[in-house]
């Protein structure tokens, strides 16, 4: 796992090609009874407006029930909530996981540091798609 500190974005690599990955992640969030507001596949969209990209992919996903009291607590934290994990290529033939840390998140937005638990879980929703 490698962590951008300045970006607070932590990246992990995944065992599974990003289809897979995805496939992986949307099976864990239906277990898990996590909603999965969005998939946005930006590669997909770049091919059908003509223009070649890695595959990339992005899935948004959350609890109300979570992420409600963050954004009670601090507002602008709505700007970065529902959460959600990039999963895209490197060229070289490695997928990675990108997601922003929960504590860069809580900085970013000065919420307070006892709702952390709120979006902690995506640490191990990633590292579990990526095993």
């Amino acid at each position: 796992m490698t962590m951008s500190r300045d970006k607070g974005i932590v990246n992990i690599p995944s065992s599974h090609p990003v289809d897979e990955t995805v496939e992986r992640l949307k099976g864990i969030l239906a277990t898990k009874g996590i909603a999965l507001f969005a998939l946005v596949d930006h590669s997909g969209e770049a091919a059908r407006a003509g223009m070649e990209m890695r595959p990339t992919k992005l899935l948004i996903f959350g609890s109300p029930k979570a992420g409600t009291p963050l954004m009670v607590a601090a507002p602008s934290i709505a700007i970065d909530l529902p959460l959600k994990i990039l999963i895209w290529d490197d060229g070289d033939g490695k997928t990675w996981i990108s997601y922003n840390s929960p504590e860069y998140l809580l900085e970013r937005h000065g919420a307070p540091p006892e709702l952390l638990q709120n979006i902690a879980g995506v640490a191990a929703l990633a590292a579990a798609a990526a095993q």
